[in-house]
């Protein structure tokens, strides 16, 4: 049994690690794109998105922004990368009902914050990916590092401090005229980084002297 566990947690691992791979790819083929490509590209995801969240209700409060200018701000930013194609930006959204919409937004940052640190994983993952390609890691190191990632979320979702608010909007449930908030947050990639490390370096301590100083590199540190 210990075995098969065994056999199940690095093949989850190697899953996270293919899929790091498409995602580098895809990045790889955006940071190709000349100024005006990419700004084609957001004009379109901007406005095919805010045509979608307007056909479902989804409206802002009064004095924010405009919903297209909000969302054109954030995709603005989730398309920046750094010569490592690691995001300036990690980028997370979540939404929640409630009686009030202060409750509501409160509930939606809370579950925003969780799934930021389900996205610092995923990036991570995709930076051990990059060392093994370039050779500066092996595949066990990398499997082994990629697990205690994988298993930190509880402990990121902690250690996660001040946030940027990039979009929020609202709709009102008809059944219940509670509302709904919808909200997208984004987080620096340098401050993710040293969440990471922290949140990780105790379990790779243990696992091995030399884990956490692989971890330190990966991360640049």
């Amino acid at each position: 049994m210990v075995a098969m566990a065994l056999i199940v947690a690095s093949s989850a691992c190697f899953a996270d690690l293919e899929e790091a791979k498409e995602i580098r790819k895809e990045r790889q083929e955006i940071a190709k794109m000349t100024r005006n490509e990419l700004n084609e590209k957001v004009s379109k995801a901007t406005k095919n998105e805010a045509k979608r969240l307007a056909k479902e209700g989804w409206v802002v409060s009064p004095g924010t922004l405009p919903l297209e200018k909000q969302l054109e701000r954030s995709y603005q930013m989730a398309y920046e990368y750094d010569a490592n194609m690691f995001p300036k930006y990690i980028m997370a959204e979540a939404q929640s009902i409630g009686q009030s919409y202060d409750a509501a937004k409160t509930a939606a940052l809370s579950l925003a914050v969780t799934n930021l640190a389900g996205q610092i994983q995923t990036e991570v993952t995709a930076l051990v990916d990059n060392t093994v390609a370039n050779k500066q890691l092996g595949v066990n190191e990398a499997a082994s590092i990629v697990e205690t990632v994988q298993a930190s979320k509880n402990l990121i979702s902690q250690s996660i401090g001040r946030t940027i608010p990039v979009m929020e909007c609202y709709r009102v449930v008809k059944k219940t005229k509670n509302k709904e908030v919808l909200v997208r947050i984004a987080f620096n990639a340098d401050m993710a980084k040293s969440v990471m490390r922290q949140a990780v370096k105790e379990e790779l301590e243990k696992k091995g002297e030399d884990l956490h100083k692989q971890l330190d590199k990966i991360l640049g540190f």
